[in-house]
């Protein structure tokens, strides 16, 4: 018999559907075999990748706040300026005064322009505007130094200003003698903090006063070292505990031209003699033109090998191998003409390893080293393909393993992850039986997702690979839209779960670009970025972070490795008696999940690090740094069935302590 459908029965039936809508997800379960223990993983494995891009160098990492302090840049008056009438009170005319490029009698050979500043009136101003302006704090130290050399003057006086004229410090370089070379030295306090402040100089005698490597600097820097590195952005450096630094590039080693390539003979030794080149990223991008981006090479090799060895990290310095960069001019030296190219790499092995007694052993003790800095392994060459870089490295290779086998010598597998000329090189790299393949993927976030099995099949006796520049990119190659968001950096994170768990394949990895300077940048995305003033890190940061924080010495077999937005790895930490999983879920919804540990025990609680947020296109900004950022917790682990919930769009790793 036909019965019509009530209210009740309406109210009924949309309850019973609601709950089988609402019905919970299904429980993951994430299978741990410690029975079976996998490959050793690098101790070196997650490092950083750094190269003199987006003024990351100069007006960044290295503090000096002058810009063209030597006068050397091709505009020989770059960044400097004669204070005009209308930079001052109404009815106040500038003394009279002229500023004069000289190369007559230089400081020396490797920088032989000088600054002459020729005052007819006592009181001759001029400033300079520093690197998009001059960051300073109030209350902190700044050391103002020069060489000069007078023909009358007997002092040199030095404002420092804010935007608006006021003065908020002063110091004075004076008792000027004799008709050599002399360096002289002040510290200036700022009495306020100034993101953009300029240093305007005063000569107040008539006369000639000749200045070479005028320098503004902070006194705070890292580790308190003279010509030392900026405080806040080495901190978040030592805070990601780095297994190695990748230095000096990346681009910068090869130049667009050979006669601009990084010669790293030129960066060490006294900081007066290091001779300064243009910035091969000065005019890469017509959309971002920084015709000022010159290297000082204030920060050299020998800073770069101090600065990993601070961080705890092995250095892996990178060299050119006789050809400029195949993207712009692509000069290559001749067979011939290598000698040279190899020689600076057996002289570097030299100065990072060789005796106080050798030639460049004797230098690095003389610039304040004289133990070694333990080098393992060299780059011979960057992003290089083709026959010619072929022949080239054989001529490297035969000479470095003939002298130093100890040495690891890494190679490149082109500019691409996979086609042409990718595949052939590795051809060659294989036959060659070659140490460490450099391979580098600037790809979108879905390349990333869909590559976390890449190295699963890869050759286990084959050459090693070396994962030495990757980011996802939100909206295309050196794309001036992208982001550093949550999309691209989970992403990065499930791929690195791959890199990890093919870890006696992988034997580092590096995110690149590292730094960006907020006012002066040239690419996007990168892993830090910083203004005058103030540093943070984006979530890709973070995710570089918590993975080398948490790297172990044995892979541990582990399912499901991608299945459905989950992604996971598993190592042991042998140093610590833990067991730590990666899990990420880059699903929208809360994830229920057991962990379940075979062949091993848990032995207490386990300590939680999570990165999360419902929000993909979430960004940390100088405003709120840390929107995104690693959140702590603790777990109670019972039994070998450890209970979680993974959160949506999340990273989380578990370190289990176990017996």
């Amino acid at each position: 018999m036909f019965k019509p459908i009530t209210a009740v029965s309406l109210l009924l039936l949309s309850v019973s559907t609601a709950l089988f809508a609402a019905e919970p997800p299904k429980t993951a379960v994430i299978s741990v075999d410690a029975t079976h223990p996998g490959a050793s993983i690098s101790p070196s494995m997650f490092g950083i990748f750094f190269e003199d891009i987006n003024f990351g160098a100069d007006g960044g990492l290295y503090p000096e706040l002058v810009k063209n302090r030597s006068f050397e840049f091709s505009e020989a008056l770059t960044g400097w300026h004669e204070v005009l009438s209308y930079e001052l009170p109404k009815g106040i005319d500038p003394p009279k005064g002229e500023l004069d490029i000289r190369t007559d009698s230089p400081l020396n050979a490797t920088n032989p322009h000088y600054l002459r500043a020729h005052a007819t009136a006592p009181g001759y101003a001029f400033y300079n505007v520093g690197y998009r302006g001059m960051g300073v704090t109030s209350g902190a130290g700044y050391r103002f130094s020069a060489y000069i050399r007078s023909k009358g003057p007997k002092s040199l006086r030095a404002t420092l200003t804010d935007p608006s004229g006021k003065v908020i410090g002063t110091g004075k370089l004076e008792g000027f003698m004799g008709s050599g070379w002399t360096r002289y030295e002040t510290v200036i306090t700022p009495t306020a903090t100034v993101p953009d402040a300029r240093l305007t100089l005063y000569v107040d005698d008539i006369g000639d006063l000749d200045m070479d490597m005028v320098s503004l600097f902070p006194v705070d820097t890292w580790k308190n070292r003279p010509n030392g590195l900026r405080k806040d952005l080495v901190q978040l450096l030592y805070d990601m505990h780095p297994g190695f630094v990748r230095f000096p590039g990346g681009c910068i080693v090869e130049g667009r031209q050979l006669i601009t390539r990084y010669r790293w003979k030129t960066t060490v030794g006294d900081i007066s003699e290091r001779k300064t080149i243009i910035n091969r990223w000065n005019d890469e991008f017509d959309y971002r033109p920084a015709p000022d981006y010159f290297q000082s090479f204030g920060l050299g090799f020998y800073e770069y090998f101090q600065l990993a060895e601070d961080l705890g990290a092995k250095p892996l310095p990178i060299l050119n191998c006789g050809m400029a960069c195949q993207f712009n001019s692509s000069e290559t030296a001749a067979l011939g003409q290598l000698d040279e190219y190899v020689q600076d790499a057996l002289d570097l092995i030299d100065f990072a390893n060789g005796p106080v007694t050798s030639p460049w052993g004797k230098l690095r003790a003389q610039m304040g080293h004289p133990a070694p800095f333990h080098l393992e392994m060299l780059g011979v060459g960057n992003e290089q393909w083709g026959p010619r870089y072929v022949e080239r490295y054989k001529i490297f290779a035969a000479a470095l393993k003939s002298k130093h086998p100890e040495i690891k010598l890494v190679v490149a597998a082109g500019p691409a992850p996979s086609g042409e000329p990718f595949e052939s090189m590795w051809k060659t790299w294989r036959e060659q039986h070659a140490d460490l393949v450099d391979e580098h993927y600037y790809m979108s976030p879905d390349w990333f997702l869909t590559n976390t099995q890449r190295y699963d099949h890869y050759d286990r006796n084959g050459p090693k690979v070396f994962a030495g520049e990757y980011a996802a990119q939100s909206a295309g190659q050196a794309n001036q839209d992208n982001h550093n968001n949550w999309q691209t950096a989970i992403a990065e994170a499930a791929f690195m779960t791959g890199l990890e768990r093919n870890g006696d394949v992988v034997r580092m990895a590096s995110y690149a670009p590292l730094l960006a300077n907020k006012n002066a940048w040239q690419w996007k995305p990168d892993a830090i970025w910083f203004d005058n003033l103030h540093a943070y890190g984006t979530p890709d940061y973070y995710v570089q972070k918590v993975f080398a924080n948490n790297t172990g010495t044995r892979v541990v077999p582990i399912t499901p490795l991608a299945s459905d937005g989950l992604f996971t790895s598993a190592v042991l930490d042998e140093r610590t008696h833990e067991l730590i999983v990666k899990a990420i879920n880059n699903t929208a919804s809360e994830r229920p999940a057991e962990i379940r540990l075979q062949g091993i025990a848990p032995s207490g609680n386990a300590t939680v690090t999570t990165l999360a947020s419902p929000d993909l296109k979430l960004e940390n900004t100088f405003e709120q740094p840390t929107a995104l950022a690693p959140e702590s917790s603790t777990l109670d682990v019972k039994s070998s069935t450890v209970e979680v919930h993974l959160r949506p769009y999340s990273l989380t790793v578990y370190r289990i302590a176990v017996r």
